[in-house]
């Protein structure tokens, strides 16, 4: 399954183009020059006879092989995966260019059902996998560097150990996969596929979205009302998707024994459950001194009584609201880059100058941003829609900080440079600190830092406080949905039971926001995704601790631990600067950096 991963940003940006430049576009050609390229017919025969010779010569037989042939055997089935890789970035990427092409969709459907008729026979590697005993493959890592450094790729494979079923149902999960994919298809293009109708002019959801932004009131209220007649007249089939994909979620997590319907993302992320739970109580705990604190002070300072779901993004009443073009968001990401770090910037330059950063917005094309690493031997591609706020430099700079880890983590292979989700944001949010501090230097007025310090807060409680909201949505909704199929009112109360509670009391909830649930992409994507960037965001705050107290060879441990990929547990990770995420007091360090700046912006009242 492809599975680009979109950071939730509700709303960042005004809704026109003009003004903001040469917007760049995506260059595929490193991938594939054209659908019908004569090499993407090559790998999808070399992929097809491959499958099939890796299954004749292991299926039966990896329990029997010596460290030099599993050696081999791990490094054949890291060049498929390579291969297909590039195929499915390819057709993916193309396909979120435009999502509502009837051929881009059709192209990535067939190469999806190829690869996965191709990969069938491959099931066996990971059941036989793990019955090998552990002393003999633990002999074997002894006996060869080069086998051992794959190990961590092993114990996760070995941790789905205890929820492995048959060969042969493996393969038939295997084989349904595409259907389960059929309904987040469904999702995309039904979202890319909705009108609005705004100020005479019918929008996408993104430039709907991006009105929530707006210094005009009137304008974020009828955007929100908007947005809320469109999801209100989709909501059956939205409730759809996410029951179907909660109900195939909850069957197989009963066949696998999976404890929660959380555990999976836990493995695949490889991070204790305790460690997320810390994570999560930290953050409730902290609602009232963070976002129910900042909401207040927001709150006096757009001169209400109360606020609305449509103030919640709006930006303050002294906020310059002039756009900022494409090459000055370019030389500010790049200059915070630089100057943390040459390498860095060097690093980032070609994402703006070799096509592999697409920010325009474009009717079909996907809302939201990411950076997809596609494969080790080409280079990750980043998509944003670009509207020229603050906090659309804010987005740049956030994945182009993805795009740096992932070229860096690039070195460790295909099977060892995926980053667990946990720490996949590591870079990106530190990214962001960084351009931050840079424009914070650079504020020559107290309202110019006020404004600067409260975007920042609105940026880490959307991070923070929102995706572990998510996050407990999440949890109610696969709760509910074990008990039978729940209405779209069923889901609608899931989502509002969780609003009050981490917004707090300086707000009141228009009809119609309680659909607001329909229009994020991770809960089908990615179920459970979203406390990931609480994660990385807690986890930055700690770490960009140690780097302004002048930590010693920071820059140096910082490089290596990217360059890391997935080749280390978060334990050893972070050990190197200090600290360690399975201390629930280390979530409280990140959370107080937040907690400051509120109570800078607090003094600044008096």
């Amino acid at each position: 399954m492809l599975n680009l991963p979109f950071p939730v940003r509700d709303a960042n940006s005004s809704n026109g183009t003009e003004g903001l430049g040469n917007l760049p576009e995506w260059d595929l050609s490193d991938l594939y020059t054209s659908p019908d390229a004569p090499e993407l017919d090559k790998d999808l025969d070399w992929l097809e006879a491959e499958c099939a010779a890796f299954a004749k010569d292991y299926e039966g037989k990896l329990a029997d092989l010596n460290a030099a042939e599993l050696l081999t055997c791990v490094e054949r089935n890291e060049k498929i995966s390579q291969v297909s890789g590039r195929i499915m970035s390819y057709a993916g990427l193309r396909y979120y260019q435009v999502t509502v092409d009837a051929e881009r969709a059709q192209f990535m459907s067939n190469m999806q059902e190829a690869l996965t008729d191709f990969s069938t026979p491959l099931v066996f590697f990971t059941l036989e996998l793990n019955r090998i005993d552990d002393d003999k493959l633990d002999a074997m890592f002894a006996e060869n560097a080069d086998l051992a450094r794959y190990k961590p790729v092993f114990d996760r494979i070995r941790a789905m150990k205890p929820h492995q079923l048959s060969d042969e149902l493996e393969k038939f999960l295997h084989d349904l996969g595409v259907v389960g994919d059929a309904w987040e298809r469904l999702f995309d293009e039904t979202i890319a596929g909705l009108e609005f109708e705004m100020e005479g002019e019918t929008l996408n959801i993104e430039a709907t979205l991006n009105y929530f932004t707006e210094q005009d009131r009137s304008k974020r209220e009828a955007a929100a009302r908007e947005v809320a007649r469109v999801l209100g007249a989709n909501i059956k089939t939205f409730a759809r998707v996410h029951n179907t994909q909660a109900k195939e979620k909850e069957v197989l997590d009963r066949w696998r024994n999976m404890p929660t319907a959380q555990h999976g993302r836990h493995l695949s992320n490889h991070v204790e459950p305790e460690v997320v739970e810390a994570l999560r109580n930290a953050v409730v705990n902290a609602y009232p001194k963070l976002s129910h604190r900042y909401y207040e002070l927001k709150r006096k300072w757009l001169g209400l009584d109360v606020m609305q779901v449509w103030d919640r993004n709006a930006p303050l009443p002294m906020e310059d609201t002039r756009t900022v073009d494409w090459d000055s968001a370019e030389s500010i990401v790049m200059e915070a880059y630089n100057a943390f770090d040459p390498r860095m910037g060097e690093i980032a330059k070609p994402f703006f100058t070799d096509g592999w950063i697409d920010a325009a917005v474009k009717p079909g094309k996907a809302p939201g941003a990411f950076a997809h690493p596609t494969v080790t031997n080409v280079h990750p591609y980043v998509m944003l829609n670009y509207l020229g706020k603050p906090r659309d430099v804010m987005t740049l700079a956030h994945e182009l900080g993805h795009g740096v880890h992932q070229v860096l983590a690039a070195d460790q292979g295909e099977m060892l440079s995926s980053t667990p989700l946990t720490l996949a944001e590591t870079a990106s949010v530190f990214g962001e600190m960084l351009t931050f501090r840079k424009m914070l230097e650079k504020a020559e007025t107290k309202e110019q830092r006020k404004i600067l310090l409260a975007g920042k807060v609105e940026d880490m409680i959307n991070t923070v406080v929102r995706q572990i909201a998510f996050y407990d949505f999440e949890c109610k909704l696969h709760d509910a949905r074990r008990d039978g199929e729940i209405t779209p009112e069923g889901i609608n109360a899931l989502w509002m039971s969780v609003q009050a509670e981490s917004l707090g009391p300086a707000f009141e909830f228009m009809d119609g926001y309680d659909t607001f649930w329909a229009y994020i992409p991770h809960f089908v994507h990615s179920p459970f995704y979203v406390y990931a960037y609480a994660f990385g965001d807690g986890l930055v705050n700690a770490l960009y601790a140690v780097y302004a107290e002048g930590g010693e060879n920071f820059e140096e441990k910082y490089f290596d631990m990217l360059k890391a990929g997935g080749s280390k547990h978060h334990k050893d990770l972070l050990a190197p600067f200090g600290l360690d995420a399975s201390d629930p007091k280390f979530w409280d360090k990140g959370l107080s950096m937040i907690s400051d700046m509120i109570d800078e912006l607090e003094a600044m009242e008096d």
